[in-house]
Order: structure tokens, then sequence, then C-alpha cells
């Protein structure tokens, strides 16, 4: 068995879409629908080694992103899960999410979804006006995000997600509120609302760069974000992590487990794994994650455990429990940062609450600046 004491998490990627975003970089291809069965031959061949290799851990999250997961078919999908069962020691309350589209979940897929254990789908709605859902390149309206959530619930969901995207380029604030207004009216048990990441060379990348896009100004998506955590708040919605909100009992376990460096396997194109202190990934190539090129892997050193402890965990609302961080790293926060805490708690961006080390409501805005200097 393995010496991991814990249960784990675990992640599949599936890299197909029917359009790639406008906005979007990661490792997705659109097109490319006819490799589904290859994809699936050789992601089962790799969740049977690594349950070998690692000795069949426990397990207590599964997550299926993307891409598009919903455009697999319901076989297919069931397929990994299975293979996923068959090597790894699924916990019976384990949190199982797939993400979906609208505009390309099913009721057959949802059903067969749920009957193969899945208990949470993440919807990617992003915003209610369609000229932001264009702009973006994303392939639904508002009226199929409404079909999405009707198809969940009829299939049995219970936990359901629901993603918006606010800094998007022309984006006002009155067009935020509609968008929060809109999730809130399909009563969702949990929310993501990201800003806008510019990614260099993706087709907004490019508009932006050439002057014909313009961002929302700095104060003007501040606003935003501020808008979100008041309306969800009033919503009975606990802020429990910078861009996430759920209601009581519904925090994304799986992503909780990322930000407290719990050990995951990543299967796929471009997934990614933590375990024994060291990092791995598959090529972000389809063909050459088909052709069985081998991971990358890379150990992480004592300096940098510590460092990703404090940056992952300060995304949190609670920070990082000082006691629990010690238990991990052998020394407190103090011994392990010194004089590097004392700026940004003197600028009012980091705080001791209850044992624990936390960004302020100001220092959530700057983020960066804080995990800067205490590089």
């Amino acid at each position: 068995m393995s010496s991991n004491a814990l249960p784990i998490g675990l992640y599949v990627h599936v890299p197909f879409c029917v359009r790639k975003c406008a906005y979007c970089d990661f490792a997705s291809y659109a097109g490319r629908e006819t490799d589904l069965p290859r994809y699936v031959d050789a992601v089962v061949q790799e969740i049977a080694r690594r349950g070998r290799q690692t000795g069949h851990p426990a397990v207590d999250t599964i997550f299926l992103g993307g891409g598009t997961p919903s455009l697999l078919s319901a076989s297919q999908a069931a397929r990994l899960l299975d293979a996923l069962a068959d090597a790894f020691a699924i916990r019976s309350d384990a949190e199982i999410t797939c993400e979906g589209n609208p505009g390309t979940l099913t009721q057959p897929f949802a059903r067969a979804l749920r009957t193969a254990g899945v208990n949470r789908l993440s919807l990617g709605a992003q915003a209610a006006p369609s000229r932001l859902l264009q702009l973006l390149g994303r392939i639904h309206d508002w009226t199929e995000v409404i079909a999405s959530v009707e198809i969940s619930r009829q299939s049995g969901f219970e936990n359901l997600n629901v993603d918006l995207m606010f800094g998007v380029p022309s984006q006002s604030l009155s067009e935020w509120r509609e968008t929060l207004e809109a999730a809130m009216a399909l009563r969702p048990e949990h929310l993501s609302c990201y800003s806008l990441t510019v990614e260099e060379g993706t087709p907004i990348g490019n508009q932006i760069a050439a002057g014909t896009l313009a961002l929302p100004d700095e104060a003007v998506e501040r606003e935003m974000y501020e808008l979100a955590r008041q309306m969800l708040e009033q919503q009975g919605f606990q802020q429990y992590e910078i861009s996430n909100f759920a209601r009581e009992g519904f925090c994304c376990r799986h992503n909780l487990g990322c930000w407290t460096r719990v050990p995951y396997l990543g299967f796929g194109c471009a997934a990614h794994s933590f375990w024994g202190e060291c990092r791995t990934w598959n090529s972000s190539s389809l063909d050459a994650y088909l052709a069985q090129q081998p991971p990358t892997s890379e150990p992480i050193s004592p300096e940098e455990a510590r460092f990703e402890s404090v940056m992952l965990g300060l995304r949190m609302m609670r920070g990082v429990q000082d006691t629990d961080f010690t238990r991990r790293h052998g020394m407190s926060l103090r011994q392990a940062f010194g004089e590097k805490l004392d700026k940004p708690i003197h600028d009012g961006l980091l705080e001791w609450h209850a044992g624990s080390l936390r960004l302020t409501r100001h220092g959530m805005d700057l983020q960066n600046t804080v995990l800067v200097d205490l590089m």
C-alpha cells in the first residue's frame, strides 16, 4: 500500500472542445474529436500504471476537467471513472466533479455521469450578456445555461457550480451585476467568480496588444469584485477563497486539497501531479501524449515547499494556520519568513487571526504584492 496516510485527489484532463475560446491558452484542441477513442485508451492505461506505482492510495476527490469533458460519450466517461475505481481506493463519500459547457451538456450524458458516481457538476457560464459571450468566443447563450442547470437538476445533481468571469474587455459594472443576478436566479450551491487573465498569443490578448480591445479600468475591476462579494454574501454564500463562494457545506473539496498541498495525481495531456514532494507533468501536446512521451518531473526543495504552502494557503479566507505549517515544515511561519512578514503586515495587507496568517480584505486585491514581499 501507499505510504501516503491521507486520501489524495485525482484529476483527469479532457483536452477537446468544439471551439477554442478567445481567452484560452489551456491545453485544448478543437476539431479533434476523432482522437477521443485513442485518447481514452491512453488515459485508461496511464491510470492503471500510476495506480500500481503509487500503491493504490485512498482517494476522496476526483475532478474531470478540460477542455470540454461533456464532449465525451457516456460510455467513455464511465470507462474513465471505472478505471479510476479499479486503480485506486475511492472513498464512498468522495466528491466527484465533472466540468460541462452549456451547449454540449445533454441529459443522457448527465444521467450517465450521475449513475457512474459523479456528484458535482461545474458549468462554464461566464457571462449573461450575449455580446460578452461572443467576445469571449463561447458557443452558448444564457438560455443554454438555464437549460444545462435544468438538465443537471433533473439528472439528480444537488451540488452545482457555475463559473463567472469579470474584468472582460468593454464589460460594464451593470453587465457584471446582470450576470450575478442571472447566476443567483439559477440557485447553484457554488459560484466561482474569476477575473479574466489575459494570456499572450490568445485572440483577446492579441486584440488588447493591438489596441482594438481595452480592459476595464483597474478601479472598475475592483468595484466588480467588491460587488460580487456583497451580492453573494447577501444571498447566503460564504466566500472561502479569493474567487470562490459556496453555500454552507458546499465548498469544493478538490480545490481545498490543492490549496493545502494534499497530494494529487493527474492523468492525460498536460495533466500535473504532486506526489512525494515532486511535481510531474505530461506533455501539453496531444500528439506527444498519444505517442506516450514520458512525463517530466522535478523535486520540490524545502524552501519552495514552504513558499508554496503560503502562496496557496493565502488564497483561502482562513489563511495559513501556523500550527499546520509548523507540523508540515518543522518550523513556524515566523521562523520560515522572518522579517519578510513585517512589511505586508505593516501595510495592512496581511494579518494574524486566531493563529493563522491571512490576507486582509485590502490584501486580497494585492495578493501578488504580498507574495513578492515573501519571496
